[in-house]
């Protein structure tokens, strides 16, 4: 999760909303790193996840992981958490919960959905408070709360 993290401090140096994302492959090496890039990269989908997977799935020259662990800072979305299906990662494991968007535990619980054909193994609340408090930093600071976030472009 300290990756991750790491992963989510360079997108709130770019002015994006820090979340950060690696694969740990089966090996235990890390075989993606992401970080939300949809502003600066003009792409709705260029969340931390997907960034990572892309990065993992052409170093393996397979868009499917197998046996991979996903580390997020922050519950991920409906997008991702499809993307993490799609690729048949083994687990996920993520930090912060989001009850405005999260899509494994908040607002939904799609990889407990029984009607999908994949299942993966979740973990939740891994350093949360370090997660969270990253997230409530830079929105206070885009609010003008103070903080240390830099400005969206």
């Amino acid at each position: 999760m300290e990756l991750a993290l790491t992963e989510a401090r360079r997108a709130r140096e770019q002015g994006e909303v820090p979340v950060g994302a690696v694969v740990v492959g089966p090996d235990g090496t890390v075989w993606g790193r992401g970080f939300n890039r949809p502003i600066g990269a003009s792409d709705p989908t260029a969340h931390a996840e997907i960034v990572a997977l892309r990065q993992a799935a052409q170093g393996a020259g397979n868009y499917r992981l197998p046996g991979c662990t996903v580390y997020v800072t922050i519950e991920p979305c409906l997008m991702c958490v499809g993307a993490l299906l799609q690729a048949r990662v083994g687990r996920l494991v993520y930090g912060a919960a989001d009850p405005k968007a999260g899509a494994v535990e908040s607002l939904y619980d799609i990889p407990g959905d029984q009607r999908l054909n994949h299942r993966m193994e979740v973990t939740g609340g891994i350093q949360a408070e370090a997660c969270r408090a990253l997230m409530q930093e830079f929105f206070r600071a885009r609010r003008g709360e103070g903080g240390s976030a830099a400005p969206a472009p």
